[in-house]
């Protein structure tokens, strides 16, 4: 799907990213605010989780059925998510809802009541969330993990909080939240669609806010040298395994190396970590390898679900096959079989209109503009087997890792 992509800017200063599809016959729209659980109030974590939720429960113009059914009626969808540094909301329908998606994103983002009653109801919603992860240790593994990298800094805490964080938040909590990060002024807003830039502001600048300077967020400054570890000890015949290496942040041009030693590690059936501990050695059924990478820090993070007593098996070959890595660097053919997996990854996640909207606001939001795909997998391409070796000796100079299990009690 071709694009063509423009950084504009509303009356009020709200950047915008554009992404022209002239083909489309579908709308997105997206706002983007560069603020998420590394920014709750101390001892308040799950607050900027909480918000997202009770955008969705009412404004002064709509309650929650009524932003349900309006959005829906005309055959619209809604949705929003929070991560560590992001919460973005996000509207998606025919070309001819953007006015509509528009509207209610940008009531919803910048004019929710925070009902008492609601706040009261959206809390026991998330309560069960957080009992529902807690108690899927495939998911469980990666708030345990966070826990083993980043505490005591917020990073480190669940995105959704916990119970007892939960219950302390208050309807000033979430309001003060909202106001304070909801009209900052490095927030974008992104829409991709069959739509002229100029049309597109015409559409928003009626609709968006005036801007306040950005908070700062507080700076992760590394972990100590040796392993960090966090156990969970439950009723379970299998133990989940996730090791975590630390990296840099998203700007560091070594970052497409260490998706591609990723790759290499642990993506795909043809990946080291699966053919040793699944085809080889029966180790396992589920073995992956990703790259999360924040503002000033990340992390090589592999993640099992295997048998107790092959535990300690899998960790010598992840360890081994690392160190391999780091000496000898990847062969020829895995390092171009694991480029041509990730162009056609890219090329199939641009099918969507709402990946260009994506796609642009992360760009601008994290990079200050807008980075062409194809200059994208034009670094990728340039990557060579030298460049993933460095990042994976780098890993291991450091000495610092980070190990999380939940195990048979």
């Amino acid at each position: 799907m071709r694009a063509t992509y423009h950084e504009c800017r509303s009356r009020t200063g709200v950047r915008l990213a554009v992404a022209r599809l002239p083909d489309s016959e579908c709308a997105a729209m997206s706002i983007h605010v560069p603020a998420g659980s590394r920014d709750d109030p101390p001892g308040l974590a799950g607050t900027a989780h909480f918000v997202e939720h009770m955008l969705f429960k009412g404004t002064a113009r709509r309650d929650a059925r009524g932003i349900s059914i309006e959005t829906e009626d005309a055959g619209a969808m809604l949705n929003a998510h929070t991560s560590e540094d992001q919460t973005a909301y996000e509207g998606r329908g025919d070309a001819d809802t953007l006015p509509l998606l528009a509207d209610i994103l940008c009531d919803m983002v910048w004019h929710s009541r925070f009902a008492a009653e609601d706040i009261e109801l959206e809390r026991e919603v998330i309560a069960e969330e957080i009992v529902m992860y807690e108690e899927s240790p495939g998911d469980h593994i990666g708030d345990l993990l966070s826990a083993a990298l980043w505490s005591p800094h917020p990073l480190g805490e669940p995105i959704s909080g916990s119970l007892e964080s939960l219950r302390r938040i208050d309807r000033e909590t979430l309001v003060g939240f909202a106001t304070g990060q909801h009209r900052r002024d490095d927030l974008v807003v992104a829409v991709a669609g069959p739509y002229e830039p100029q049309a597109v502001i015409d559409l928003l600048d009626p609709l968006l806010p005036d801007l306040q300077p950005a908070l700062s967020s507080v700076p992760f400054k590394g972990l100590a040298k040796g392993e960090s570890l966090r156990i969970d000890e439950r009723d379970t015949q299998q133990v989940q395994l996730a090791i975590a290496y630390p990296t840099f942040g998203r700007r560091d041009p070594r970052r497409h190396a260490l998706r591609l030693l990723a790759m290499i590690l642990g993506e795909g059936s043809s990946s080291r970590l699966f053919l040793q501990l699944r085809e080889d050695r029966g180790l396992c059924y589920h073995v992956s390898c990703d790259a999360t990478l924040l503002e000033e820090t990340g992390a090589l993070e592999f993640v099992a679900g295997l048998d107790p007593e092959g535990l300690e098996e899998s960790v010598e070959i992840l360890g081994r096959e690392l160190s391999d890595l780091a000496t000898r660097g990847p062969n020829a053919a895995e390092l171009a079989r694991a480029k041509r997996l990730a162009f056609s990854q890219h090329r199939a996640a641009m099918e969507s209109t709402a990946s260009h909207a994506s796609w642009a606001a992360d760009s601008l939001l994290h990079h200050g503009k807008i980075i062409c795909p194809k200059d994208a997998l034009a670094r990728i391409d340039e990557v060579s087997a030298a460049a993933v070796r460095e990042v994976a000796a780098g890993l291991l100079a450091s000495g610092t890792r980070a190990r999380a299990e939940i195990r048979p009690s």
